[in-house]
């Protein structure tokens, strides 16, 4: 679907759809796809579970075996990053760039095309991305915090991930605390009105 005025989003996105592009697939190891298991089983989503269970040192475990077998699980650095990323987003940081790093690699040279959602195997890469992108916009480094925003909807126009939003409160340079706070009122507000 496209995205209409007066949505913020809409002139970016008719631009990024213009003209039709090449699109590209990681290869499944970006997504926990590892040599010697079956199809379905994947230890990063088991990983993912554990940390929403509230074990994180479990899932820890989980993705530093993962990546003792292949460094290349973009996932695997994707969900380390997520663990880390309430407490210490400058440990988070480093978990997102590293996937990220390793995903840049992998494209093509000069890639300009796409990442389709819909493939999971770029899922991780985009996930990186955008963890990259929230630790930057909450260390307080915006202009580079919307050029990775500016790259992911770039690589993934149809957003998915919400990204148009924090795009959008960076471009008007709206701090992480500052876009939090009004995201806290916003949902007090809405909780008062159905009670």
């Amino acid at each position: 679907e496209p995205f209409r005025m007066p949505e913020p989003y809409a002139l970016m996105w008719r631009k990024l759809t213009a003209k039709p592009r090449a699109w590209f697939e990681m290869d499944p190891i970006a997504w926990g796809a590892l040599p010697g298991l079956e199809p379905d089983d994947n230890p990063t989503c088991d990983a993912a579970e554990l940390a929403a269970g509230g074990d994180p040192e479990g899932a820890r475990e989980i993705l530093m075996e993962v990546l003792c077998t292949d460094l290349r699980c973009i996932d695997a650095h994707a969900h380390l990053g997520n663990i880390e990323f309430d407490e210490a987003p400058e440990r988070a940081i480093v978990h997102y760039e590293i996937g990220m790093r390793i995903g840049e690699m992998s494209l093509p040279p000069g890639f300009d095309g796409v990442l389709v959602w819909g493939r999971i195997y770029n899922r991780p890469f985009l996930r990186c991305l955008y963890g990259y992108g929230l630790c930057l916009w909450r260390l307080g480094k915006l202009p580079e915090a919307l050029q990775v925003f500016e790259r992911i909807l770039s690589l993934n126009p149809n957003d998915n991930q919400g990204v148009r939003s924090c795009w959008y409160d960076v471009r008007h340079g709206r701090s992480w605390d500052e876009t939090q706070e009004r995201s806290e009122a916003a949902r007090a507000e809405r909780c008062q009105t159905l009670n």
